[in-house]
């Protein structure tokens, strides 16, 4: 079984999530991790927000802050974990991101 996490923020994510667990079946188990609170403009230290440690065998990147997806990128590649992170600029280069 193949473990997929989506980080989204207010819910961006719902669409892929829904689809996903549609048409994956049980092959696949998906699961969210959500962030729905206010933030600011720059984030200097995401380690409050984001976790430490992931197990999984892809993430999807839905986040709208581009300095949390900047480190789940980061994380990623420390974890020698696949990210997509559909539509963006990864200025780390860890991350695939195909265009929308």
């Amino acid at each position: 079984m193949q473990k997929i996490i989506i980080f989204q923020q207010n819910g961006s994510g719902a669409a892929k999530l829904d689809g996903i667990r549609h048409f994956g079946g049980s092959n696949i188990q998906v699961d969210t991790f959500d962030i729905d609170l206010p933030l600011p403009h720059v984030l200097d230290d995401t380690s409050d927000i984001l976790p430490s440690s992931i197990e999984a065998d892809l993430v999807l990147d839905f986040l709208k802050h581009q300095d949390l997806s900047h480190d789940l990128s980061v994380l990623c590649k420390t974890l020698d974990i696949p990210l997509v992170a559909s539509g963006k600029k990864d200025a780390t280069g860890n991350a695939i991101c195909p265009p929308v």
